[in-house]
């Protein structure tokens, strides 16, 4: 077996079959000159073995890793687990097909109590240092040790609490070496050794992400998007750059257009002073592309640039994943982007016309929309909304409130149309994003792993509803100063992000120039009609849910 190396000058191409989505496109993006920190792959070939315990793929694995260490040592000039310089890395999941938030990634892996004094010899930064560590042991202890990440986010909240800080970001160092020290204390039964080994670290998490691959919600994700002949999961191995250095750093998410709608202007949210992970999981509402152009400017301009330059080299809409550094930009991901129906027909529309496809490409990517989906819906008498969050993605939705799967799923069983109300964006809650008809959250970010999969499923959805507290042991919720009990009626707006108390009628058009659009491609018997584009109203019909 071979690894593939990221970042060794080598401009060869890879399959996503053999080494996963997301690495071939990130030795793609490498092959551009784009700002990608070094990599190297560990094949999606391995990935079965090693789950059935082939004693070659345990030699594989062991000689896969630690070449692979070498090679990013020797890119970066830092030694893993180092006490003077150290290297850290990324443990990423890397299928032939994506599939947003449902493997597994532990970061910040090697950060043993001797890499956190490397650090801060290395960058003057204590705080950055204790970071890592307090960040590692939260994600090592949930993804590799299975414990329940609650105990460790009560150690968090209690040292916030006692603090008076607003969030862990305004934790000092003292505070942050606390709480590492407490999560350790967690987890002492659990330590055979791995804390202040980065090797065994490295190995443990790299198995972890393999053994994600038979997750209860990565195969429920495979059944619902028909993905079951997948081989398995690469293992994407990646020198640390940190977002968490102050706020001339950060983590964010940005798509070349909207997904939702389709709109031909880009979509950024990023975390100041943060990893991917704070962005992704959805556990944080971010700021938007105003807050990067007026803080970080030249990261501002380079980033709309290198969106731009991916569209045309991929050829559809891009959803990358970036890190900023002490004001340096770097891209870790880059796919293509899932979106809602209605966003789809208008991009593969736009796409044609700026060229960048031929109307043949353009009417296979829209094969197999249901025409129904590309519906566009409003309410029909709206008032004043009960409270209002961000829109993730576009439509309209009515039905009765649940809040969580098991119980969307019982009311779903009733013929019953579900709204799924969670504190936070969850992939984890995928089975009740399949039932739901609408998806909301109190917290969370238009480009959370949980609102790609809304997009791709077609569900609205709204985030990062400030106002919204659920309460699961009363099976209630308070929508500002509303009540609504598990059952009640109440509808949502995915474009707005506006929520409304009780049963609304919705009025759907039928998006008929563009439908002509379509028509007159499919008409062309050579596949080269463009046509227009317009976006008038269609006629209206009301329709009762």
């Amino acid at each position: 077996m071979h690894i593939v190396r990221i970042g060794d000058g080598s401009a060869k191409h890879h399959s996503a079959d053999s080494i996963g989505n997301k690495a071939a496109n990130l030795a793609r993006m490498a092959a551009l000159g784009l700002p990608v920190p070094p990599a190297f792959v560990l094949p999606v070939k391995l990935c079965a073995a090693v789950l059935a315990g082939d004693a070659h793929a345990e030699r594989d694995l062991r000689h896969g890793l630690k070449d692979g260490i070498a090679f990013l040592e020797a890119a970066t000039g830092k030694r893993f687990g180092d006490r003077r310089d150290p290297l850290l890395v990324s443990v990423r999941s890397g299928a032939a097909r994506s599939m947003p938030g449902m493997l597994e990634t532990v970061l910040d892996v090697g950060c043993t109590l001797s890499a956190v004094h490397g650090l801060i010899r290395a960058t003057g930064r204590p705080r950055l240092a204790w970071d890592c560590r307090r960040r590692f042991i939260e994600s090592y202890a949930e993804t590799v040790l299975g414990i329940d990440p609650a105990s460790l986010a009560a150690r968090l909240n209690e040292l916030i609490a006692a603090e008076q800080a607003s969030s862990d970001r305004d934790l000092d160092i003292e505070a942050l070496e606390r709480l590492a020290g407490a999560q350790r204390a967690l987890i002492d039964d659990d330590d055979d050794g791995w804390l202040e080994d980065a090797a065994v670290q490295l190995d443990s998490a790299a198995r972890a992400v393999y053994r994600s691959w038979i997750s209860e919600r990565a195969q429920t994700y495979r059944r619902l998007q028909q993905l079951d002949d997948l081989r398995g999961t690469a293992v994407t191995v990646q020198a640390m750059v940190f977002g968490n250095g102050g706020l001339s750093s950060g983590a964010g998410v940005a798509f070349s257009r909207d997904p939702s709608t389709g709109l031909p202007k880009p979509m950024i949210d990023l975390v100041l002073d943060a990893q991917g992970e704070d962005v992704v999981s959805g556990r944080r509402t971010p700021d938007t592309e105003q807050t990067i152009a007026r803080v970080l400017p030249a990261v501002a301009t380079e980033l709309a640039g290198i969106l731009k330059q991916l569209e045309r080299e991929f050829g559809d809409v891009q959803d990358i994943e970036f890190t900023i550094e002490d004001g340096k930009l770097w891209i870790l991901q880059t796919r293509t982007a899932k979106r809602t129906p209605r966003a789809a027909l208008r991009i593969a529309i736009d796409l044609v016309q700026e060229g960048l496809i031929a109307p043949k490409e353009a009417l296979q990517r829209i094969d197999g929309i249901d025409i129904a989906a590309l519906d566009l819906t409003r309410l029909a008498d709206t008032g004043h909304p009960a409270i209002t969050g961000i829109g993730a993605s576009g439509g309209i939705a009515v039905g009765r409130a649940a809040f969580d799967s098991a119980s969307a799923q019982r009311l779903a069983e009733s013929g019953e149309p579900v709204i799924l109300l969670r504190p936070e964006t969850s992939t984890a809650d995928v089975a009740g994003f399949a039932v739901a008809a609408g998806i909301v959250t109190a917290v969370g970010a238009r480009t959370a792993h949980a609102a790609l999969v809304a997009r791709q499923m077609g569900r609205p959805c709204i985030v990062g509803c400030a106002g919204l507290v659920i309460d699961s042991d009363t099976d209630r919720a308070m929508l500002g100063s509303s009540a609504v009990s598990a059952g009640d009626w109440i509808a949502i707006d995915g474009d707005s992000g506006r929520i409304y108390l009780g049963k609304r009628e919705i009025i759907v058009s039928r998006p008929d120039a563009e439908l002509a659009e379509i028509e007159g491609w499919r008409s062309n018997k050579h596949g080269k009609g463009h046509g227009h584009h317009r976006t008038d109203p269609a006629s209206q019909h009301p329709a009762s849910h």
